[in-house]
């Protein structure tokens, strides 16, 4: 993975790929060609770059009792949003409607980047993100993925590692 540098961000990057870029970590950015009528954003992206889908990661953004919470789970699985409330000190969890998670974060479904956003937000990793030594999340639009270490991610967005996702 090359380092980008901070001009290379500014003629064309996101959000996302800005703050990387700023933070000084090493990552790749993957661009691909969105399909509007695929069921799935992450498991286009896994299959439009040949990476396992337990690799990419989603980032998903949920109401965990009254506040907005980001969770990225692998696009092979589902979030448990009983999981996600105890990683945080919740008791209740419910997905954030997408209006409000667009707005929020800045960014739009399907293209929503744990990094970059509008607004920080609490942020739960998936553990099973330190199994890999890269793993893929949204640049910040469809059709564009980051691939950069778990432990950078975390450090970035100060994301705690629990189990949030299910099979």
């Amino acid at each position: 993975m090359a380092k980008k540098s901070k001009k290379q961000q500014q003629s064309g990057g996101t959000p996302a790929t800005v703050a990387l870029a700023a933070a000084g970590v090493t990552y790749a950015v993957h661009a691909y060609d969105h399909d509007p009528a695929h069921p799935s954003y992450g498991e286009e992206a896994a299959e439009a770059m040949g990476v396992s889908p337990e690799r990419v990661f989603k980032t998903l953004v949920a109401d965990v009792d009254g506040a907005l919470t980001v969770a990225v789970v692998p696009v092979a699985g589902q979030l448990d949003l009983k999981s996600l409330a105890a990683a945080v000190g919740g008791k209740r969890a419910a997905m954030a409607d997408p209006a409000l998670a667009e707005r929020t974060t800045g960014y739009v479904r399907g293209g929503i980047s744990p990094l970059g956003q509008r607004k920080r937000l609490p942020t739960v990793l998936d553990a099973s993100a330190s199994g890999h030594a890269t793993i893929c999340v949204s640049a910040g639009r469809r059709g564009l993925e980051v691939e950069l270490a778990p432990e950078d991610l975390a450090k970035l967005t100060n994301a705690v590692l629990a189990p949030i996702g299910r099979a």
